[in-house]
């Protein structure tokens, strides 16, 4: 029997399908089994017209293999899935015998496999992300072409070992598949297992069942998914994408190649742009096969030209990227089908079976069996390489000479993707909105075909949104149906518009193409596409298709289902579309390869018979032996020794106006601020990912790809921003060694430094690490793709391994910042930058508003589209369309050629010619073209014009280095041969190397520069200011280096134009950016007006302060899409056929700058020196492109910045004077203001005095212009129909793809932040990419929380801004870690008592108790904070009036108070927004606490003066309860533990602290853990009831005393009162408890600490006497811990004699004699230590507010207890602007009354109306004291001789009366009165000890004056009469007052009254 099935019968073939008849019909529930025969012949038939391994199924077969059964739009066939047996396991992903059958779990498992068994993956509904492995007979499954698998199954469990299935109904019943449908073996096992390298088991390709793929051509039922699957959960970063989307859906619904030949080997591929996986069942891709062997097998030529290096679409310029291959290579397993994908970085080939390359994507379009054959000599006959490109259906077999050929699967990929729904409308279901037909999709790109000119490619972009528009016309009522009702539950009807019929098709298609003049031919095909292919081939050798560009080849014969490929055949289009499948890498082999080999002698030899004047070298030559030994006299040399004169008046040539010292620029300065705030803002965020409050200093390393001159470049903004020294990193004088620390050019060596950076990072964790990757769209590429390719470039991936790695993402003190200009890969789907973390370059203009006011306005892309737009005579972009032509025409004469290499020689070619021709040989200018010659003839003109020899600079891009290098050999050869060499110079710039420049042009530039330095050499592009040099900057990619501004021309005319992505596109182009003077008019094409009005200014509504994106916007003005002819004609250059000009006038007049140039100023402003530029933007940054440049004109002289005022970063080199220019360099000095420039011209002897001719002193007023190949320049200026350009809509950059075609347009008007949320949800990363692993798709926990995004134009200084940022982030840091604490001098220091008694001992390190209490108590107030309280006088001070300063204003008192900052100590005390590691536990973040573990306890005692029980609420965390006595555990507080005297532990301190607070929950200083150095300590925070919870929350961890809710409203008296009484009562109740345990009561620690809230530092003053008794003595100040001086005090002897101890405050004043005595027995404040013991009988008032401390310091002494200050320990308190004191506002109680409140409105008279106050009354009435207290004490004003007798308290009557406390109390110490009379009395809440006859004790003045105050006037009046006041006091009724309460406020009352 044959091999055909054409008709035949076949012994197997029969059994095999009367075998499967058998089983349907005995297995079938109501499906009637076919007839055996039909089924053989029906199928024999179809496969005459079919294609192998892809044919459509008829309808019958439809219903046998569909979904559901007979209609594929019904509902699906009921089946009844059998019972489990039972006991057996259900789980999905397990056998019944319950072993485990999913690939993650079996891929290191050994299987037995019997021998003609495989290892398949089969999937199951239920779960969708795995495969379930199975050992099946091969037998039974089909070849590559889907045929020959018998019929039924046979299969073996991998998990249980059961054998033998022959059913694959029992055997998916056996692994638990649970289907709701019949089973079929065609649609649950879906891939072949294979090991990889590594020995594991992986997912390999597809199974090839036939028909299988796709069902019917009809609309199916079955919904549409449009959003990525989630990955592989346990497939690693490089995970393919589960082939099935959910049960249920069409089988069919295959990921296009989403297949792996192992996991470690391949890069899983993304369905064609990573849109809907399933494609609604109508036209899915066809799988294809690989190999099915080991993963390093090659593949076998199955299809060829379609193995699966194909790439998704990758959207390029003209639509086919670079990453595809190249067809023809695709065709063979050998040779150069292995192409790597280019993913950025030119990763190198792959072996094309074991890795499907790091971008590759499986195109399953299966071939037919009847191969065509590719003619032999094609190539030769059609001068260029047909480019076919699959359509729909399959393709066929493509044999012979198939390196003439190229097949391309992007368009097949482009109708894919256009047939996915969009997931915008996905809701709708796919039965409303239905894709575009094939047949449709085929038409409409015959329209685009026909309607494209001849010098245009096809573009990708332009078909897809072709596709976009025609599919929302279509369904407009639907769509707009949707979005008004989106959540309808049944869809529209779907639209009833008559379709394209296939029949239709082919004639509807040649109709379209009849109108184009046989631009495009269609060719319609009764069979199979091979007969098209092979007539166009025939076609093509019989050249019949000269004038063909496409031809359109169509196959709809068979049922509904079209074939269809189209192929490029212009071979203009053809090599513009082939050579954009080649990677960069593949590009540089293939022109490297051309160059070796010799390829390229045959273009020099043509190039040799087109001159008529014979060869050129020959020309050369000759003209140089003529003119040997002399210089042409048409060109003096510039020479060296021309010295820059002066004139008598001191006239300079170069004018410069002077230079003003240069700062960051305001748009630097505002990004600098933005990265600060975003930076807090990761601070201040709950995830605590930053605690700024944690770091002390900032250090940084910036990363930068591996070029010399950026390096170079970077280590000179570092050095000159001053960075290091203001970070405190270096010391000068700077080393540049020392300085190369902190730049790491990613190179090899690379990996060392990082290292060394992260080992430094782990050191100091107290050091804020910025990671700075500038330059962050290069290199992109995965670690793991490096990893696969070991032969690769060491940079390949270095990003991602070092930037990426684990230790600098869990560092918690590295921040990433990455710095780009073309951010668009950085923002993908994938990020790891958070949306909130990107920082945009702002706007300059919002609303016609200058936001940051500049001298220089940037001149970006947006800016050179507009000039081409605004009726320019030439503009700033411009093509040059002689050099396109002859590029054209030799293209077709050497087709093998690349085209790189033809325009690399014609270009050098032309500027060859054109130098010859300004030498001396004017003929040879009709051999350029007339842009190469106004290049070349403004080059070598422009240092004549200039006395010092300043030029321009001309930078030719060619990106290829060999290409570089030959033009480098060659333009040098003629330069010497012409003898030019001290003309001009020519640099080669390679990334890899550094500069070389002639010693000539060196002397020449230090001359310029002034620069001494023998050894000098230009390391960097703006060294080269004013050499008239050629650049030849080669390098695939810029890498951020910055020009000169004296850059006059910019030839990018050989940058790969073929392979545009949105950020190849704008890095050229940004190598023109430049800022431009804001103060001369621009030129028409530039001026301020338009510049102002483009969209980058339309800022959105909000004014947000965001760029609307140089870059972003494209903008190219609001012109229609095609402009008219003449305007296209003004706004583009052309040769010398096609221009004005004649060749002759053209020589003469590009001599002059008007007509050649954008036409500068009017004469007269040429003549005016223009006025100064202001001082930010002196310079074109080094970062910053340079200004505008003009090309002719005097030069400039260079002169310089001093030392004193380093340029800025990013302002670098060039300072951008018109006049005087001055280069920066680090030793020189600033000139004399004299010392101005003058010289004679060359040839005469007149003075030039106007600088503005130098074309370097031009350079601010003007753009370079920019040269650019015909089809960028056509991207470039061209615009959609909303007025966006062409280039926007491009895919952003290489290594990311579109998630679907069916996304909306980006708009003009989009801000930056627009433009980022747009590319993030609509683009992806490829495989290769490093983020393509982070697959969390925009959930916040996929960013990384300290990375950041910093985005502007090019050039425009955006490392001067990240420098800035760094500076200030350092301030800040050390701002954090500051404090503004009080730094006020003691205050009456002069009226200290003079006592003849002093404490001597000056080295007594505590007080001998003997001696200090012979010493007496100082009386007077010291602490500065009483500067306003009134002076308490002792019987001895003479006191003048003028002593007392003039008290403030109260609302003065805070913000007056002198402050110092302090840096924080490790000793400090600190606040809620400390985080460090060593006080986690402490402030309860630890993971054995939880946050709400305390217990609240009630704790009461009763106090007799209060008349009723205390209850006050303790809260007790459950780490602080063993400070506490509990009456059993979690039962009743006892009491708080207390310490005994004698214990002597250094390991806690022994005194409990109290602290009361209000309103500083956050603020208060609280975390006393560094204070107290670790050592165990018991702190008790004192709260008011209403701030309990709110403490709670921010101090979890302390205990807190709960004050009653009575005391809610008083003052700190009231918490002092009861911390003092709760002490006490607590001594006795230790007393009691330990004295049952043997301890004597006088033996409990007495002592508590009382402890403001604000105190945050605490110091000793170490004193070194020179003798025991001498006065001579030295001391200094140190920061110590509190516990430190804790110990030192409670170690004091006799401690427990002394009642009161505290310390002085500090002040950076204080004077040796104030710590010269160790000791003092005076007032202490703010922390003191308090003997609870000895002051049982001693209060605190509890009404009190303020001075409630001195009022008890002299009740204590009163009482005869000594108080001791340590003069030698301070304490510091910080200011604290909220809560405290400050928290109690007087206000009126009437709600609508605004005015202020003033204290003369405190008190009333009674029963008055007057307003009551909602304060309380003790406030009022001390606040009311302080400020009026003269009106009750007239004669007591500053009368210090006769103070106010203040009795048993002090209150505070201001600091212009002075008062003398007396105690009424017996035996207390009171000053001697009988010799002082007194100028009044007061009497405050008598007690019983005050009486009649100790009050007659005391003298008063005649007239002196008497106020008694009291609480109500009931007790008032019994005062009176009680102490006899009416005998000596005179009172009347209206002397009675009270404070300005209601009566339900309790007000107080007073009575005044005269002395008698």
């Amino acid at each position: 029997m044959g091999n055909s099935y054409a008709g035949q019968l076949k012994a197997t073939r029969f059994e095999e399908v009367l075998h499967n008849s058998i089983e349907a019909s005995l297995r079938s529930n109501n499906l009637v089994p076919r007839p055996v025969f039909s089924q053989l012949y029906l199928e024999a038939e179809q496969q005459l017209s079919s294609l192998e391994g892809g044919s459509r199924v008829d309808h019958e077969e439809e219903e046998e293999e569909g979904e559901g059964g007979p209609d594929p739009n019904g509902p699906p066939n009921p089946y009844q899935l059998p019972p489990a047996p039972e006991g057996c396991c259900t789980t999905d992903g397990f056998c019944q015998a319950g072993k485990d059958l999913r690939l993650v779990s079996m891929s290191s498992e050994p299987v037995d496999v019997p021998a003609g068994f495989l290892l398949v993956g089969a999937k199951s509904p239920s779960l969708p992300d795995h495969l379930l492995v199975c050992a099946v007979d091969k037998r039974f499954l089909p070849d590559d072409n889907g045929h020959n698998a018998l019929l039924g199954f046979s299969g073996n469990c991998v998990g249980c070992g059961k054998k033998g299935f022959c059913y694959f109904t029992d055997f998916s019943n056996h692994i638990n598949l649970k289907l709701t449908t019949q089973p079929k073996k065609q649609k649950h096992l879906k891939y072949y297992l294979v090991r990889n390298a590594q020995g594991t088991l992986t997912k390999g390709p597809l199974i090839c069942w036939k028909g299988s793929e796709f069902r019917s051509r009809q609309s199916s039922t079955g919904t549409c998914s449009s959003s990525l699957f989630p990955p592989l959960e346990s497939s690693g970063p490089l995970a393919a994408f589960p082939s099935e989307s959910v049960p249920g859906t069409n089988p069919g619904g295959v990921l296009m190649g989403a297949q792996q030949a192992g996991p470690a080997s391949d890069h899983p591929s993304l369905t064609s742009a990573s849109g809907p996986a399933v494609f609604n069942g109508k036209d899915s891709p066809k799988p294809q096969q690989l190999a099915k062997s080991s993963p390093s097998a090659p593949p076998r030529p199955s299809a060829l030209g379609i193995l699966p290096n194909s790439g998704p679409p990758k959207k390029r310029h003209k639509g086919w990227s670079p990453e595809s291959p190249s067809a023809t290579d695709g065709g063979y397993p050998q040779g150069s089908g292995n192409r790597a994908k280019y993913e950025g970085a030119g990763v190198s080939c792959v072996p094309q079976a074991g890795l499907v390359g790091p971008a590759s994507v499986s195109f399953p379009v299966v071939a037919s069996g009847e191969p065509v054959s590719v003619p032999d000599n094609l190539l030769k006959i059609c001068k260029a390489k047909p480019v076919i490109f699959k359509g729909h259906g399959n393709f066929p077999y493509l044999c012979g000479n198939l390196s003439d050929v190229v097949v391309s699967p992007l368009l097949y990929t482009c109708y894919q993707n256009s047939q996915s729904i969009s997931r915008a409308y996905e809701q709708c279901g796919a039965s409303s909105i239905q894709p575009i037909s094939e047949e449709m999709q085929l038409l409409l790109t015959v329209y685009y075909l026909v309607q494209l000119a001849a010098d245009q490619v096809p573009l990708m972009e332009d078909l897809e949104q072709i596709f976009l528009r025609s599919w929302r016309e279509s369904h407009l009522t639907e769509i707009r149906q949707y979005q008004q009702v989106p959540s309808q539950p049944y869809p529209p009807a779907p639209s009833t518009a008559a379709p394209v019929t296939s029949a239709q098709l082919p004639w509807l298609a040649g109709l379209a193409a009849s109108s184009c003049n046989d631009s495009v031919h269609v060719i319609e095909c009764a069979y199979s596409l091979a007969e098209g292919l092979s007539e166009m081939f025939r076609l093509l050798i019989e050249g019949k298709l000269s004038k063909t560009n496409y031809v359109v080849i169509i196959c709809a014969c068979r049922n509904a289902a079209i074939d269809s490929c189209i192929a490029v055949t212009g071979k203009y289009q053809a090599r513009i579309l082939s050579e954009s499948l080649l990677s960069p890498a593949e590009y540089q082999r293939e022109v490297h390869y051309e160059l070796v080999t010799g390829k390229v002698d045959s273009l020099g030899a043509f190039f040799s018979t087109l001159c008529p004047e014979g060869d050129m070298d020959i020309l050369l030559d000759k003209f140089h032996q003529e003119n040997q030994g002399h210089v042409s006299s048409s060109l003096p040399a510039s020479s060296v020794t021309q010295a820059a004169a002066l004139d008598v008046s001191g006239t300079p040539v170069c004018t410069s106006c002077h230079l003003e010292p240069r700062g960051v620029r305001p748009f630097q300065l505002a990004v600098a601020q933005k990265l600060l705030s975003h930076v807090c803002s990761i601070a201040d965020s709950s995830t605590q990912n930053l605690d700024l409050g944690s770091f002390e200093k900032v250090d940084f390393l910036i990363c930068i790809p591996p070029s010399e001159v950026t390096y170079q470049q970077t280590l000179f903004h570092v050095w000159h921003s001053g960075v290091l020294l203001e970070l405190g990193l270096e010391q000068e004088p700077m080393t540049k060694q020392r300085v190369e620390q902190y730049v790491l050019k990613l190179d090899a060596e690379a990996q060392t430094r990082f290292k060394a950076f992260l080992q430094n990072s782990f050191q100091n964790p107290h050091t804020l690490f910025v990671l700075i990757h500038d330059h962050a769209h290069w290199d992109l590429v995965s670690s793991a793709v490096h990893n696969l390719y070991a032969q690769s470039d060491p940079p390949v991936g270095l990003v991602d391994r070092l930037l990426n790695c684990r230790e600098v993402k869990e560092a918690p003190n590295i921040v990433t910042l990455h710095v780009t200009s073309f951010p668009y890969a950085l923002q993908t789907q994938h990020t790891l930058i958070s949306p909130y973390n990107e920082i945009h370059w702002p706007i300059s203009y919002s609303n016609g508003v200058d936001l940051y006011h500049e001298n220089k306005k940037y001149f970006g892309l947006s800016e050179f589209i507009e000039s081409t737009l605004s009726g320019h005579s030439l503009p700033l972009l411009r093509y040059d369309s002689s050099f396109e032509a002859m590029v054209t025409a030799l293209g077709k004469r050497f087709p093998r050629l690349h085209s790189a290499v033809i325009r690399t020689f014609v270009l050098v070619q032309h500027y060859a010619a054109a130098m010859m021709a300004v030498s001396g040989l004017p003929q040879m200018k009709h051999h350029t073209s007339v842009e190469t010659l106004e290049i070349t003839q403004n080059l070598l003109n422009a240092p004549k014009q200039c006395p010092c020899g300043h030029g321009l600079m001309v930078l030719l891009r060619v990106p290829c280095s060999p290409l570089a290098a030959v033009a480098y050999e060659r333009l040098a050869h003629v330069r010497a041969r012409l003898a030019l060499e001290e003309h001009f110079e020519i640099i080669l710039g390679d990334p890899s190397s550094g500069i070389t420049v002639g010693k000539h042009f060196v002397k020449q530039l230090k001359m310029w520069q002034k620069i001494e330095d023998a050894e000098w050499r230009p390391q960097t592009y703006l060294e080269l200011e004013g050499l008239p040099c050629i650049l030849i900057f080669s390098g695939m990619d810029p890498h951020g280096e910055s020009l000169p501004r004296s850059l006059r021309y910019c030839d990018l005319r050989l940058i790969n134009s073929s392979c545009l992505v949105r950020t190849a596109l704008e890095q050229e182009l940004g190598l023109a950016a430049y800022f431009v003077s804001n103060e001369i008019p621009l030129e028409k094409g530039a001026k301020n007006e338009a510049l102002e009005s483009d969209g980058e200014k339309l800022s959105s509504t909000d004014n947000e302060d965001e760029e609307l994106g140089t870059e972003v916007c494209f903008e190219a003005g609001s012109t229609s899409e095609k402009r008219g002819p003449v305007k296209r004609e003004r706004s583009s250059s052309h040769d010398s056929a096609s221009s004005s000009l004649s060749s002759k006038a053209s020589s003469s007049a590009l001599c002059s700058e008007t007509s050649a140039q954008v036409s500068g100023p009017p004469q007269g402003d040429q003549a005016r020196s223009p006025p100064p530029c202001g001082p930010a933007e002196e310079a074109r940054a080094m970062g910053e492109k340079p200004w505008l440049r003009t090309s002719q004109g005097p030069p400039m002289v260079i002169s310089r910045h001093g030392p004193g005022h380093p340029p800025p970063p990013d302002c670098g080199l060039r300072t951008s004077q018109r006049g005087l220019q001055v280069s920066v360099t680090a030793s020189s000095q600033l000139p004399s203001l004299g010392s101005t420039a003058m010289a004679t011209a060359p040839g005469t002897g007149t003075l030039v005095l106007q600088a503005s001719q130098c074309s370097v002193t031009k350079a601010c007023r003007q753009p370079p212009t920019v040269f650019l190949p015909k089809l960028v320049y056509d991207v470039l200026v061209s615009t959609d129909s909303s007025g966006l350009p062409k280039a926007a809509s491009l895919l952003p950059a290489p290594s990311v793809m579109w998630t679907s075609s069916f996304r909306p347009l980006l708009s003009k008007t989009m801000t930056s932040t627009e433009q980022s949320l747009y590319y993030r949800q609509w683009t992806v990363p490829r495989p290769s990419h490093m983020d393509y692993g982070n697959r969390a798709e925009g959930r916040v926990d996929s960013f990384h929380p300290r990375r950041l995004l910093l985005s502007g134009p090019p050039q425009i200084g955006k490392t001067g801004a990240y420098l800035q940022f760094l500076s200030i982030l350092s301030r800040m840091l050390i701002r954090l870690t500051e404090v503004d604490v009080y730094d006020e001098e003691e205050i009456n220091t002069s009226l200290r008592e003079e006592s003849d008694w002093h404490y001597l001992q000056l080295s007594d390190p505590w007080p001998d108790l003997e001696l200090f209490q012979k010493m007496p108590f100082d009386y007077i107030i010291h602490d500065p904070k009483y500067e306003d309280a009134s002076l308490i006088c002792a019987h001895h001070q003479s006191i003048k009036s003028e002593d007392r300063g003039i008290s403030r204003k109260p609302e003065d008192l805070y913000v007056r108070r002198q402050t110092a900052r302090m840096r924080l100590s490790k000793y400090a005390a600190y606040n809620t927004y400390h985080h460090c590691e060593q006080c986690h536990q402490y402030m309860g973040f630890h993971p054995r606490y939880q946050l709400c573990e305390s217990t609240l306890h009630a704790f009461a005692f009763s106090y007799s003066m209060l008349g009723e029980e205390i209850q006050l609420h303790f809260i007790i965390p459950k780490s602080k309860e063993h400070h506490f006595v509990f009456s059993q555990p979690g039962g009743q507080l006892e009491s708080m533990r207390l310490p005994l005297v004698t214990d002597k532990s250094h390991e806690y301190i022994k005194s409990p602290t109290f602290t009361p607070t209000t309103g500083r929950h956050e603020h208060g200083l609280f975390n006393l853990y560094h204070a107290m150095d670790g050592a165990s300590h018991l702190h008790v925070l004192v709260v008011k009831e209403y701030e309990m919870a709110i403490y709670k929350k921010y101090w979890p961890n302390h205990i807190m005393l709960v004050l009653p809710s009575i005391f809610n409203s008083a003052g700190v008296g009231a918490a002092h009162f009861l911390i003092k009484e709760l002490s006490y009562h607590n001594l006795e109740l230790e007393r009691n408890r330990q004295e049952e345990l043997g301890i004597k009561p006088q033996d409990i620690w007495p002592f508590i600490v009382i402890s403001d809230d604000s105190c945050v530092m605490w110091n000793v003053v170490d004193v070194d006497c020179a003798g025991e008794r001498s006065r001579e003595f030295s001391w200094s100040e140190r920061n110590v811990s509190l516990k430190h001086i804790m110990q030192h005090i409670e170690a004091s002897p006799n401690i427990t004699r002394y009642a009161l101890l505290g310390m002085r405050k500090w002040a950076s004043k204080t004077r040796g004699g104030e710590v010269r005595e160790p000791f003092s027995r005076c007032h202490v404040h703010d922390f003191i230590i308090l003997n609870v013991d000895l002051t049982q009988n001693v209060q605190y008032n509890q009404n009190r507010f303020t001075c409630d401390d001195v009022d008890f310091n002299l009740r204590v002494h009163s009482a005869g207890l000594l108080l001791c200050r340590f003069n030698r320990f301070s304490v510091m308190k910080k200011q604290i602007a909220v809560g405290g004191h400050r928290s109690f506002h007087i206000t009126s109680k009437v709600s609508d009354s605004s005015a202020a409140v003033v204290p003369a409105q405190y008190i009333c008279a009674p029963d008055s109306k007057h307003t009551f106050l909602a304060a309380p009354a003790q406030l009022l009435l001390e606040k009311f004291l302080q400020h009026h207290s003269q009106r009750f004490f007239p004669l007591s004003l500053k009368n210090h001789r006769h103070p106010v007798l203040s009795v048993d308290c002090y209150l505070n009557l201001g600091s212009q009366i002075s008062v003398c406390y007396v105690s009424s109390r017996p035996h207390s110490l009171n000053i001697s009165c009988s010799d002082l009379m007194f100028s009044g009395l007061l009497l405050y809440l008598c007690d019983s000890f005050v009486a009649a006859s100790f009050l007659k004790k005391f003298h008063f003045l005649k007239g002196a004056t008497l106020c008694v105050i009291c609480q109500d006037r009931n007790s008032l009046r019994q005062t009176v009469v009680r102490l006899e006041l009416e005998d000596e006091w005179q009172f009347r009724l209206r002397d009675e007052f009270q404070t300005a309460n209601a009566k339900e406020d309790r007000p107080l009352f007073f009575l005044t009254g005269r002395h008698i």
